[in-house]
């Protein structure tokens, strides 16, 4: 496109607008609530007047999206108003794509002031669905507190925005768009992902693996983000066959599904590998940062993915100077910590929120200067590393291949797999121990009934410590509201969750999740360890089996179903 030398600057009055106090996880709401007048350019603005100007002016952003319903809609507006606030550049994904990922190494990359992502991650897409938008810093993580309470502190404040009378951009053609003083240019949504990839991994071991006759995986992104990306990657990079994915069309309304990768949510794949017919089965979430790994009629919980990744790092080439760190959130399982304290990571426990991680792991890019130093992971379904600042399904899948490639490596060609996810592990319990974990959500909760759960428990503590229930096999040893004193920042985190631990390391933990866009998410978490031990019987029972006096004794100290009404939890996981 021909340059045009000039564009005008519009400065439009307006009056700031309730609900906008954004988290590190971003501002979500319902579609019809962003579509509201002004909305959308009220918190834009209050972002651009948030940071500093002598940075934002003349710098590059990274703009894209999960493509849910209004994201190019929202793209066109944010592109005109960053014109009109003096950013000299902005890089859009082609067709508005951008998973939350590649966002991040682009951002790393290009070496940009920052990005702005349009998503709301695992939430439900369309007309009636949820929308999201967040910004990230230069180093590739979401923006910490300071940046998010500025914000805030803009969109209350705020009495006009800027906004430009550029044309709406040609978003489906990669390609140059300059004026003077400002430039679009769309680019390829995967090339800079994909290249970070092929540094992390070894591509020709995990595509000896995928072309296999005997292993027949399945990949299913719930027509989020994840499609453009794991068609390019798995099949046309690796070369897995086209039939391996499912639902790889990336879809506004996520074709009518929740795009959350859990056994609720992604029930379609867990009926694919539970049929028997499938040897490995991943799923994503909306923006492809999220990920549900399976086996052979055969579920892996998050906090054991991120462990087993992490105990079988030589796998992976990006590790090659030594795995350093492990880290994960507190309500995650201690899995990890067992692996760190027999390998000698250094361990950190961190509330729930990838930007803790980052801190961690600016760290020890900045003392060792490279990275493929640490891992991380949260039983909410993300798992990562220090090559991004975000959460990265894809890359905790190519994790897995990675550690099947290696396992089986002398296997012959055509032979079934020696080490399988399974045997993979059930060897990892046998070695490590295994934690019997899982996770209770009740969605949409009214936001009174999940105070007064929290606050009746909080109200107990002071009374629990030394107290035993069943028969005496839970002994409360700790019962606290969990805060983080952060030694990198210096920051403290307070009423991250309510724990209550037994003296034997089983824990109950209840927390209050703002990821929805209506009411509030009640999730409880209950945790055993069970020590390594030659009793098959013990260390191979059912989740549920293990776990079902410590989960009634969670429902009954919280008085959940008084609370809430609810007789059932939304999700099991």
């Amino acid at each position: 496109m021909a340059a045009i030398n000039k564009f005008e600057i519009n400065i439009i009055p307006t009056k700031a607008i309730d609900g906008q106090k954004t988290g590190t996880s971003g501002l979500r709401k319902k579609v019809t609530v962003f579509q509201q007048q002004n909305f959308l350019n009220n918190w834009i603005q209050a972002l651009f007047n948030s940071l500093p100007s002598e940075k934002l002016q003349g710098s590059t952003l990274v703009l894209g999206g999960d493509g849910r319903y209004w994201n190019q809609t929202a793209i066109q507006i944010i592109i005109k108003m960053a014109a009109a606030n003096q950013i000299a550049k902005i890089l859009v994904g082609q067709n508005g794509i951008l998973s939350t990922p590649a966002v991040s190494a682009t951002i790393r990359a290009r070496k940009t002031f920052g990005g702005i992502i349009l998503t709301a991650s695992h939430n439900p897409g369309g007309p009636d669905g949820d929308f999201g938008i967040k910004f990230n810093v230069s180093s590739g993580g979401p923006a910490p507190e300071s940046v998010t309470e500025e914000i805030y502190k803009f969109t209350q404040s705020i009495t006009e925005f800027k906004i430009s009378n550029l044309p709406d951009i040609d978003l489906n053609q990669i390609g140059s768009h300059k004026w003077e003083g400002f430039e679009v240019e769309v680019i390829d949504s995967v090339s800079d992902y994909l290249d970070l990839l092929r540094q992390v991994f070894d591509f020709d071991a995990i595509s000896k693996l995928l072309r296999k006759s005997t292993f027949k995986p399945v990949f299913d992104s719930l027509n989020g983000v994840a499609g453009p990306y794991a068609k390019r990657i798995f099949v046309d990079v690796l070369g897995a066959s086209i039939n391996s994915l499912s639902n790889y069309e990336a879809k506004e309304d996520f074709g009518g599904n929740h795009p959350d990768p859990n056994l609720t949510y992604a029930s379609a794949l867990v009926e694919k590998l539970y049929s028997g017919q499938y040897d490995f089965g991943a799923a994503f979430d909306g923006d492809a940062d999220r990920n549900m790994i399976l086996g052979n009629k055969f579920f892996v919980t998050p906090s054991d993915s991120v462990a087993i990744i992490a105990a079988n790092a030589n796998a992976i080439p990006f590790f090659s100077k030594g795995l350093k760190a492990v880290s994960r959130s507190m309500p995650t399982s201690a899995a990890l910590d067992k692996v760190a304290q027999r390998l000698n990571y250094q361990f950190y426990e961190v509330p729930t929120g990838w930007k803790f991680f980052g801190n961690i792991m600016d760290k020890f890019e900045h003392e060792l200067l490279h990275s493929g130093s640490v891992i991380c992971g949260e039983e909410s379904f993300g798992t990562g590393s220090d090559h991004i600042r975000e959460k990265d399904g894809i890359w905790a899948v190519m994790a897995w291949l990675s550690i099947l490639a290696n396992k089986n490596a002398s296997d012959a060609p055509d032979a079934p797999l020696s080490f399988n996810v399974e045997r993979i592990v059930k060897d990892h319990w046998l070695n490590y121990g295994r934690n019997y974990y899982c996770r209770y959500d009740y969605e949409e909760v009214s936001t009174s009934d999940g105070d007064k759960v929290i606050n009746y428990l909080l109200s107990q503590l002071q009374d629990l410590v030394g107290k035993q229930f069943i028969n005496g096999q839970f002994v409360v040893a700790i019962a606290d509201e969990f805060a983080y004193h952060d030694s990198i920042d210096g920051s403290v985190s307070t009423r991250q969750g309510i724990r209550i631990i037994g003296q034997d390391g089983s824990r109950l933990i209840f927390r209050l999740s703002g990821t929805g866009s209506v009411g509030a998410t009640i999730r409880v978490y209950i945790e055993k360890y069970q020590p390594p031990t030659t009793n098959n019987e013990i260390l191979f029972l059912e989740t549920k089996d293990a776990l079902k006096e410590l989960i009634e004794l969670a429902l009954e100290l919280s008085k959940m179903s008084e609370f809430t009404g609810r007789n059932a939890p939304t999700v099991i996981t």
